[in-house]
């Protein structure tokens, strides 16, 4: 029993990051379209390895997009 309620928070907790990582790639202006569609179909067809990739190299967000 316990250990279904951590997998199931581990999923919930990967679905999150990974649709808030979609949302921050459509959202940046500092992307091209090319580099949007990039990351977006990295995502999709790699999804836990896209996500780790693009949380360690998405760079910072200017001081103007909070």
């Amino acid at each position: 029993m316990v250990m279904r309620i951590l997998i199931l928070a581990a999923v919930a907790i990967y679905v999150v990051f990974w649709v808030r990582a979609m949302i921050d790639i459509v959202r940046r202006r500092d992307l091209t379209g090319g580099g949007k569609a990039a990351w977006l179909i990295g995502l999709l067809i790699l999804p836990f390895i896209g996500l780790m990739i693009y949380l360690m190299v998405r760079p910072p967000r200017p001081a103007g997009q909070r």
